[in-house]
């Protein structure tokens, strides 16, 4: 009953920050449950490579590369998405960055650029896209946010302050476009993703959450299906915190 929930057959998913670490784990398992995909980030190397791997999967995929903290970037990719798919079903915004950082050594560049990827972007994508939605048969926006927005976070305040907004910014565009568009939020926690690599080894093996531990990337799955499929049909503006209840 669960896999029929989650079923995507025929759904068009657009996800950013798609091409590696939770927004290829989400890419993956959209393309599992039947739907085709559109993988978004800078380097189209890395989006076609994602590519090719749905593709062996035997869903359809379109790579492209965008910044994803440039309006003018944001705007070629709904573009060239509705021109390649003829719209989109399901949106992730993925994308982000968080530098650590002394607050104190954070230049104007490196704020705004923290910004411009994390809230300004996926501001201008989410909206575009639910108008999109709104006006013809509806879907579903994921935002992915950060235990970094609910928790004390030192030196990435600039990226936590992004992710509140995030936060905020969901719960408004789920009541602005419903009731053809759901948008709710995931808060993950640290995963073992590729970043984690430069991670010191305590911080591979333990976090500050009841869990006791960093989250697995496959572990992301289950909430972006719930989110994206009709097993979420009543399920707007929410906030779901996969961070292993960090303290």
């Amino acid at each position: 009953m669960a896999r029929n929930l989650f079923d995507l057959s025929g759904k068009i998913a657009l996800v950013t920050g798609g091409s590696r670490g939770l927004g290829f784990e989400m890419v993956k398992a959209f393309a599992e449950n039947g739907a085709d995909v559109i993988i978004a980030s800078r380097k189209l190397d890395a989006c076609e490579a994602a590519a090719e791997e749905v593709r062996k999967m035997g869903r359809k995929a379109f790579a492209f590369a965008a910044h994803c903290g440039r309006w003018d970037d944001i705007d070629a990719l709904i573009e060239a998405s509705y021109g390649h798919f003829g719209r989109v079903d399901i949106l992730v915004n993925n994308a982000g960055s968080g530098p650590r950082m002394a607050s104190h050594e954070v230049t104007e560049n490196l704020f705004d650029s923290v910004l411009n990827l994390n809230f300004k972007g996926p501001f201008r994508l989410a909206s575009q896209v639910a108008k999109r939605m709104a006006d013809g048969d509806g879907g579903s926006i994921i935002n992915i946010s950060s235990s970094g927005s609910l928790v004390p976070l030192p030196h990435v305040v600039p990226y936590g302050a992004a992710k509140a907004a995030i936060n905020a910014m969901s719960l408004s565009l789920a009541h602005e476009y419903a009731p053809k568009v759901r948008v709710n939020t995931i808060c993950p926690g640290p995963f073992l993703t590729d970043i984690a690599k430069a991670w010191p080894e305590q911080m591979r093996q333990s976090a500050d959450n009841a869990l006791n531990r960093p989250g697995y990337p496959e572990e992301i799955v289950t909430a972006a299906l719930y989110l994206a499929s009709p097993a979420s049909s009543f399920t707007t503006g929410s906030l779901l915190r996969v961070d292993g209840s960090a303290a």
